[in-house]
């Protein structure tokens, strides 16, 4: 058990637990530093979901017409590479 622990994790249980604690002190300085409070961030991400919640299938619209207009660059390019890929490996 204690080898798919370690497997795991990385390393031993106690040295994860160990780095896990020194990263979250550096990263609490930081953004203590930078004026971040972690309910700043909760409040942010629950904004975040209730406009993406009020504006309901728009989001979907809105990445189909992105997808669309990606897809008007990127096929005729993957067309024409393909073609070029393939006269170029004709050596007759």
């Amino acid at each position: 058990m204690a080898g798919r622990m370690t497997r795991f994790l990385g390393d031993s249980p106690f040295r994860v637990l160990l780095r896990l604690i020194v990263l979250s002190v550096i990263v609490g300085l930081v953004l203590s530093v930078l004026n971040v409070h972690p309910f700043d961030i909760y409040y942010w991400a629950e904004r975040f979901v209730l406009r993406v919640y009020h504006m309901g299938f728009a989001v979907f619209s809105d990445a189909f017409g992105y997808f669309l207009f990606g897809a008007l660059i990127v096929v005729p390019i993957f067309i024409i590479m393909r073609l070029f890929s393939v006269m170029g490996g004709r050596r007759d």
